[in-house]
């Protein structure tokens, strides 16, 4: 059995309800439906989003390192 760590936290009465609903509809436990949306949620969140860097990709699909005197041609032409 993998180690597991016993936390507690304070939900709302009306919230605990219907996770034992959910649970009960789902056929699995309250504890498995809290797990796997906890499992779900951290996958999710998988980390900040970097910045788009150079090269751009043009329409035509052929990239380009704009200098700075040239950013408004390639905006606006």
């Amino acid at each position: 059995m993998p180690r597991t760590i016993r936390t507690s936290l304070d939900i709302p009465v009306d919230l605990h309800r219907r996770i034992h609903e959910a649970a009960k509809r789902r056929g699995c436990s309250a504890r498995a439906l809290i797990l796997s949306s906890i499992e779900r949620e951290v996958a999710f969140q998988s980390g900040p989003k970097g910045r788009v860097k150079a090269p751009l990709v043009t329409d035509k699909g052929k990239p380009v390192n704009p200098s700075h005197d040239h950013i408004y041609d390639l905006l606006f032409s």
